[in-house]
């Protein structure tokens, strides 16, 4: 058994989606349709900079979805050809089109909703997030708790058995990195993010989405998705619409989602625009086979292969 899975916010970079759009007319579609749908030139953003800009989380998540998009229609793979599709944060936008439940111009769109509603949620410099390196999910929790003090910072990302991170207000994430290497973490150190997503401050965030899914059109998707926050598999679009905006404030489950679709049958894991969740997925499923399709090359070689 297959899953489709496609990465979050951290995986951009100037240059992404540049080779694919000169090489392929289908990515240029799909560029420009998002461009479109946002009346900016996100293209030229993600092609040519500036980082600082392309870093903005309004523009940071949508360019990731649209470069994920790309490079799973370049590839031409029917998505029936997967059993499950599955994304990390954002990333869970970009499955759900890949799946048929939003077209492109509404993911674009979500998206950069998303990504203002999450900025402006929390004024620039009172939040953090903070990667715990070397704890389990029960040990994070443990260090957020101690580190709360009155404040909020809760586990955002279980990424994998190794690598937890958390999120709040900006002094009680700081007081997290002492105690996380007093309890034995190899490593504790803070983000380069804007804002302290996957967390109660959010809740703004989650408002706007509430909002603005609440006037959206969901398909069932053409194959289950794996939810973030449930780690577990969603079809009915109305539970899609609830656990989306769920997860604004609510933990990325994503070592529970690789283990349960594992245990589903899941042996081969590809990952369409990035190489960051491969990683993660072989510490989570040693024994699972992944594919992460970035360039052409790697496109030519998934299709010859499925």
């Amino acid at each position: 058994m297959r899953a489709f899975i496609f990465p979050g916010q951290g995986s951009q970079s100037v240059g992404m989606g540049q080779a694919l759009a000169e090489a392929d007319a289908v990515a240029r579609a799909v560029f420009q349709e998002v461009d479109e749908a946002l009346g900016q030139n996100l293209a030229r953003l993600m092609a040519q900079g500036p980082p600082e800009e392309l870093m903005l989380t309004e523009n940071a998540q949508p360019a990731i979805m649209a470069n994920a998009l790309a490079t799973f229609r370049v590839s031409g793979v029917a998505i029936e050809k997967a059993d499950f599709v599955a994304g990390h944060s954002l990333g869970e936008y970009s499955a759900l089109c890949a799946a048929e439940a939003f077209d492109l111009t509404i993911t674009s769109r979500l998206l950069k909703l998303r990504g203002r509603a999450m900025q402006a949620a929390v004024p620039v410099g009172q939040g953090a997030m903070a990667a715990l390196l070397g704890l389990g999910l029960e040990a994070a929790q443990e260090v957020a708790a101690e580190a709360a003090q009155g404040e909020v910072c809760t586990v955002a990302n279980d990424n994998d058995p190794g690598q937890v991170v958390v999120s709040g207000h900006k002094d009680a994430v700081e007081r997290s990195l002492e105690i996380a290497k007093a309890k034995g973490a190899k490593r504790a150190l803070l983000l380069p993010v804007s804002a302290p997503f996957h967390c109660p401050l959010m809740q703004p965030a989650a408002e706007a989405m509430a909002k603005a899914l609440g006037e959206t059109d969901i398909r069932p998707p053409a194959i289950p998705i794996y939810a973030n926050v449930v780690a577990a598999p969603v079809e009915d679009p109305n539970e899609i619409r609830r656990l989306l905006v769920e997860q604004v404030t609510g933990m990325v489950r994503w070592r529970e989602s690789i283990v349960a679709m594992s245990e589903a049958g899941v042996t081969h894991f590809i990952e369409f625009g990035g190489k960051v969740l491969g990683p993660m997925v072989k510490r989570i499923a040693p024994d699972a086979r992944i594919t992460s399709v970035v360039t052409m090359q790697d496109i030519e070689a998934l299709v010859k292969e499925i």
